[in-house]
């Protein structure tokens, strides 16, 4: 398929992305690494009047550490995070789940900031971060405002960056507590059918609604006192998951409880 026709535009900084975005408004989209919003535009799922190219603009890219917090910018690809020395010493949650998205072609040209922005339930960062409690900051032309993930996704492909708004850099706190990720594919490098991230007391799922959810009964359980696998019986409890090619709802039940599972226990071992 071939996408419709648009505008290219190429910018330099976050300043002129907004004011890209003042002039074509809800017409125009931004374009980082692509690997989510091209794909869509060759289905014609999506036919933006306008590509705003944001790849070059170098504020938006690094990894900074600055007191308990780790600091990444929205450009950063996934490969640079996967291998910052930083980033697997301080928040090793968020290397190993970088280094299971796509293939390498995806995570050298694949950004932080476009995985978290398209908000696909089914994505892995996303689902990290909201382990991690990650905050992120979006820029428009009234300024930056930070929202946290838990308030970060709002549904189906739809996130709380404005049409006129730029994710630029996300927020994660340094934890040393235990950690994992775990997923299931029916190909390998495939999307996630369901996926669990903990990161210390925090438990998260992908793909069992239409965004990113924390599991809070499996949290509170925990904290009562409850054992592992007690508690991983209540992961699907407060979800919605679809039924699909790729797995029936009941099907994706089963798999929260039992990489839920897996992932308390892993997360065990590296407390």
């Amino acid at each position: 398929m071939i996408p419709a026709p648009f505008t290219y535009i190429r910018v330099s900084s976050v300043a002129d992305a907004l004011s890209a975005l003042q002039v074509h408004g809800e017409e125009a989209k931004l374009l980082a690494g692509g690997h989510s919003l091209i794909p869509l535009m060759k289905l014609r799922l999506a036919t933006p009047q306008a590509l705003i190219d944001i790849s070059s603009v170098n504020e938006l890219v690094g990894i900074t550490l600055s007191g308990n917090v780790l600091r990444i910018g929205a450009a950063t690809r996934h490969f640079e995070i996967e291998t910052s020395e930083v980033v697997r010493k301080h928040v090793p949650l968020l290397a190993y789940t970088a280094s299971l998205v796509g293939d390498p072609q995806v995570r050298n040209r694949g950004t932080i900031g476009g995985s978290v922005a398209h908000g696909d339930s089914a994505s892995d960062l996303p689902v990290s971060l909201l382990a991690l409690d990650a905050v992120m900051t979006v820029q428009g032309a009234r300024g930056k405002r930070a929202v946290p993930a838990s308030e970060f996704f709002l549904g189906f492909w739809r996130t709380a960056v404005a049409p006129d708004e730029v994710l630029v850099h996300i927020d994660v706190p340094v934890t040393n507590s235990g950690w994992s990720y775990q997923k299931f594919t029916i190909r390998s490098q495939d999307w996630a059918t369901v996926s669990a991230a903990v990161q210390g007391d925090a438990v998260a799922l992908g793909a069992m609604a239409e965004i990113p959810l924390r599991a809070r009964q499996v949290e509170a359980a925990i904290q009562a006192g409850n054992t592992v696998s007690e508690a991983s019986r209540l992961a699907d409890e407060g979800t919605s998951p679809s039924s699909d090619t790729r797995a029936s709802a009941d099907y994706r039940r089963h798999l929260a409880r039992v990489l839920v599972e897996n992932a308390l226990v892993e997360a065990a071992t590296r407390r």
